[in-house]
């Protein structure tokens, strides 16, 4: 019988000095939180780097790792070595001048359980990612793991409410949603916490009306201007923190999840019955004209 409750951990982190020391502690920090019980475990948007969209430099296209390649094995070992999954949010070279931004998992016994790829890509002032990525090709979908069956969305993709919707009709009992958000210097600080509120709110919204839980992880620290603002957190199916992280440190966010209880709870609220989907034509419009 699959196990029906999971520990998840997000890896709440920094910018570091190279590549190499990004994959040295967090290697370290998937070592802790598996010993802490953890069995599924998810890093930040883009971790192995600097947020580096905040210009468009062709030069960046050479931090793309390839899905498998290097990067991934090293990781694949982890997660046999401690028997849990990863979710590792990665700049994919998928070939010359294309790349996506991109989530792996990977199973309990190191092997790929699947790739996600962004599908809504932003293009703002210090958030530059059109000139680096090509919209997302998998669509919104889930992956059974040892430990459930779990979706990804990434970042922008957490605004849209059909993102989240259409992975947990994939069938996700658990959506992680790996994140680089905050404010940028040329904005005031009390525009900064009004999109902060928002973000939070638009993604309780996702745990609330497809009952299930919903994980975001984003890093912290300054970089070149830009100060995200970490707070990382763990929902349950009513859209209240089970977790949540520092405005400013790092950390590893432990949560437990109840997926027996999350079935009850679909019993109570069952959203998924009352659908009408013979209404919903005009959510394929761009604009619903009159």
């Amino acid at each position: 019988m699959k196990q029906k409750k999971i520990r998840i951990a997000l890896l709440q982190d920094k910018a570091r000095s190279s590549m190499e020391e990004v994959i040295r502690v967090t290697l370290e920090k998937i070592r802790e939180a598996a010993g802490q019980g953890a069995n599924i475990i998810c890093t930040q948007e883009l971790f192995l780097t600097e947020y580096f969209c905040r210009t468009q430099d062709p030069a960046f296209f050479d931090l793309a790792q390839p899905i498998p390649g290097a990067v991934t094995e090293r990781f694949a070992e982890a997660a046999k070595q401690y028997g849990v999954v990863l979710i590792l949010s990665l700049f994919e070279r998928r070939a010359p001048g294309l790349a996506h931004n991109s989530a792996v998992i990977l199973d309990a016994d190191g092997t790929v359980a699947g790739v996600y790829r962004k599908m809504h890509i932003p293009q703002d002032p210090g958030f530059e990612e059109k000139f680096y990525f090509a919209p997302g090709d998998t669509g919104f979908r889930a992956w059974d793991t040892k430990f459930g069956r779990i979706g990804v969305i990434i970042c922008w993709d957490q605004w849209y409410p059909e993102s989240a919707r259409i992975t947990a009709l994939d069938g996700a009992e658990i959506i992680f949603c790996p994140t680089a958000i905050g404010g940028i210097a040329s904005e005031p600080e009390s525009l900064a916490e009004l999109q902060r509120d928002a973000w939070k709110n638009a993604q309780k919204s996702h745990a609330v009306s497809n009952g299930c839980y919903y994980a975001a992880v984003n890093r912290v620290g300054t970089e070149h201007g830009t100060t995200f603002w970490g707070s990382s957190f763990v929902l349950d199916f009513y859209g209240n923190e089970i977790v949540a992280g520092s405005r400013t440190e790092t950390a590893i966010l432990l949560a437990d999840c109840d997926l027996r209880a999350m079935e009850e709870h679909r019993r109570m609220w069952p959203f998924f019955r009352d659908r009408r989907i013979d209404a919903y034509g005009p959510i394929l419009e761009r604009w619903h004209e009159k």
